[in-house]
């Protein structure tokens, strides 16, 4: 595992991608991809439409050493794929746990890149979390069969406000314990 010298993350292989830090770079096919309603209304964080320079403002926010959040593009380039086909980010919580989140472009929808992606990230499990959390929004099982063939166990019914629907959404909560 090679540790980026920017944001003293690792970058995580896996078949088809790695998972990298966010670069500058990334802005134009982020925005492209955050921008599309689909994107950002399966995510809790991403506003629609997306607001100029919020993907700058998310990249440097990565980036930066007081990060609550660790982030990784999914890059295919040297796998002959786009170089951003998605993101994976962690969040830390308290007592050695972590939630996993995720969104792939959808080009690249029903592929098994998002299933790569979590089982990848959690083979390196870089925040050496004893504990993982996941929450998809009930309308959206395809990200529910991601996390369950990553070995994640239902847990129970929530609610989480996503920013995009201008709303609150029931989600399904998981759990995967790994210590």
């Amino acid at each position: 595992m090679i540790l980026d010298q920017i944001t003293n993350q690792p970058v995580i292989e896996a078949e088809r991608f790695i998972l990298r830090p966010l670069r500058k770079s990334d802005a134009g096919l982020l925005a492209m991809y955050a921008g599309d309603r689909r994107v950002a209304e399966a995510t809790q964080t991403i506003p629609h439409p997306l607001p100029p320079g919020s993907t700058e403002g998310y990249i440097a926010r990565a980036q930066s050493a007081e990060r609550v959040d660790d982030a990784w593009v999914m890059d295919g380039s040297a796998h002959g794929l786009a170089e951003v086909l998605g993101v994976v980010w962690l969040q830390r919580m308290d007592r050695n746990q972590s939630e996993i989140s995720f969104w792939i472009a959808p080009a690249f929808w029903n592929s098994g890149l998002a299933s790569e992606a979590v089982r990848a990230m959690v083979a390196a499990n870089p925040q050496s979390a004893k504990t993982l959390f996941a929450a998809v929004f009930q309308d959206n099982p395809a990200s529910a069969r991601v996390v369950t063939n990553a070995g994640f166990d239902y847990l129970g019914d929530a609610e989480a406000f996503s920013v995009a629907r201008n709303a609150t959404v029931p989600t399904w909560t998981y759990v995967k314990r790994l210590g």
